[in-house]
């Protein structure tokens, strides 16, 4: 069983950066990929970025550039930078964990722990 808890989201001006986390519990967190994605109101779920248990890391194109995700075995930790922020960037973001490698990293699905979220306003 993996528990994942999301911070770090807040209110920001288009252009500005926040730098989101996730903190998971138990003792295999290094043997999981990470993914975040996200959903605006009214949208579906997205993806947004994930890596792998050995570091490879999956963006989707919206995103390249501008996000950046890494992870901190040590602390259980992975974390999302989030730079030159869009107005479109705003949704709630969740964190999730997988056993699942490669491209399908991608698909919602594969997750099997999910974080309850934390909301990332952009604002014009």
């Amino acid at each position: 069983q993996v528990q994942l808890v999301e911070s770090g989201g807040g209110l920001v001006q288009a252009g500005g950066s926040l730098r989101l986390s996730c903190a998971a519990s138990g003792r295999t967190f290094s043997r999981y990929a990470m993914g975040w994605f996200r959903q605006a109101p009214g949208k579906e779920r997205e993806f947004v970025v994930a890596i792998s248990w050995s570091g490879s890391t999956y963006y989707a194109d919206s995103v390249k550039g501008r996000f950046t995700i890494s992870r901190d075995n040590a602390n259980n930790t992975v974390y999302l930078q989030m730079n030159s922020l869009k107005p479109e960037d705003t949704a709630a973001y969740y964190c999730a964990a997988t056993r699942s490698v490669g491209v399908v990293l991608s698909r919602a699905y594969v997750y099997d722990y999910w974080g309850r979220g934390t909301q990332v306003t952009v604002s014009s």
